[in-house]
């Protein structure tokens, strides 16, 4: 079992088992959660919800996934942090101020047409 599925069904646990306010807590998109418990599902071999008109509740092999889960959960090394982006980037080259589109074709003020 992976330890971000475990984790997304822990988070699912404790929003009540409300699956898009679990998702929107986790980041990601709610198709990606109900994917994650299917692979739980599958890899278990049993439900891990039971699904009602009212919404959803652990089923006895849920609950004991749960157990596991975060105890799985509390004894994994914390992540580490991403290395963060080097600062800066590509430099542009500057195009000057030019002129606003409706003064555009037109002389600028106070200046001599150059003659021919």
């Amino acid at each position: 079992m992976k330890l971000a599925d475990l984790r997304r069904f822990a988070a699912v646990e404790a929003a009540d088992l409300h699956f898009p306010r679990a998702a929107e807590a986790l980041g990601i998109p709610l198709a990606a959660l109900y994917s994650s418990m299917e692979r739980l599902e599958a890899e278990v071999g049993h439900p891990l919800f039971t699904r009602t008109k009212s919404g959803s509740v652990l089923s006895p092999a849920g609950q004991l996934l749960l157990d596991e889960a975060k105890a799985q959960i509390s004894a994994a090394p914390a992540a580490a942090q991403p290395p963060k982006p080097a600062a800066g980037g590509k430099a542009k080259a500057s195009k000057g101020k030019g002129r606003a589109p409706v003064v555009k074709g037109q002389p600028k003020p106070y200046k001599k047409r150059q003659g021919r």
